[in-house]
């Protein structure tokens, strides 16, 4: 691999990493078109290499946010419930059946785009439908039964293993709907610690499957760990408002990527 490349490498570890920290979003939806369009490697490799640096970057931006408590571990734990059996079927169930048809894999990530694009919409609202909701019902949003948040990882798990949508533009997606109260820093680090279990499962699914590229994956990481956690401090000194505008519009490009890809 020729010096320069390996430069480009980390740089891009890097940068993505820095957004990852900051809005839990970015990862998949960023790193693996960068991997196909950029560096020319092959989509199924490049999905299966994204997943397991996603994994290890992950695992050191929610050891940060951990340290800040900006994580909670209770939602965690229901999440993964949900999601971890449910990204271990559709491995097995691609192993034996091959990839989802385009036509499929095109409307998955169509309706998936859509979704994402309405709640980066509703985020910019989050504040005045959360006070309206309140107005009309003071109880709005305080308690999420552990069954819906446990389905809503099994979703969650299932729709990260059949389309490669980051697992958190949907992860944040999800928690601001469950839990509108959430202060956005814990939406982030929440969805962050959330997508370590999704993304190593996942990950050695693809593993097993021989779509990992190792030589690629070591200086992804070398910029990668220092970016998330540098982007993990600074959102805990970034206003409520500047964190869930940066989410929002994350979320907005996520959205319009899948729509033009």
């Amino acid at each position: 691999m020729a010096h320069d490349t390996q430069l480009l490498y980390v740089l891009s570890g890097l940068v993505v990493g820095v957004l990852v920290g900051l809005t839990g979003v970015g990862g998949g939806s960023l790193m693996t078109p960068l991997l196909i369009l950029f560096f020319k490697i092959h989509p199924s490799t490049a999905v299966g290499t994204d997943l397991l640096y996603a994994a290890v970057t992950k695992t050191a931006g929610a050891s940060t946010h951990s340290l800040a408590r900006s994580v909670n571990w209770k939602i965690v734990g229901l999440l993964a419930i949900g999601s971890m059996p449910a990204t271990a079927i559709v491995i097995l169930l691609l192993q034996h059946f091959g990839p989802a048809s385009p036509t499929t894999s095109k409307l998955i990530s169509t309706s998936l785009a859509i979704a994402l694009l309405i709640s980066s919409t509703l985020l910019f609202l989050k504040k005045w439908l959360l006070d309206l909701a309140v107005r009309k019902s003071p109880n709005f949003g305080l308690t999420t039964s552990a069954s819906l948040t446990i389905l809503t990882g099994f979703v969650v798990g299932a729709l990260v293993s059949l389309s490669s949508v980051g697992a958190g533009a949907l992860g944040a997606v999800a928690l601001a709907f469950l839990y509108p109260r959430l202060p956005t820093l814990k939406i982030v680090g929440t969805d962050i610690a959330h997508a370590v279990p999704l993304t190593l499962i996942a990950g050695l699914g693809h593993w097993w499957l021989g779509s990992i590229n190792f030589p690629i994956l070591g200086p992804l990481l070398v910029g990668s760990i220092p970016g998330i956690v540098a982007g993990s401090i600074a959102a805990r000194f970034t206003p409520e408002s500047v964190l869930r505008i940066a989410l929002a519009v994350m979320l907005a490009i996520v959205g319009l990527k899948m729509i033009l890809s």
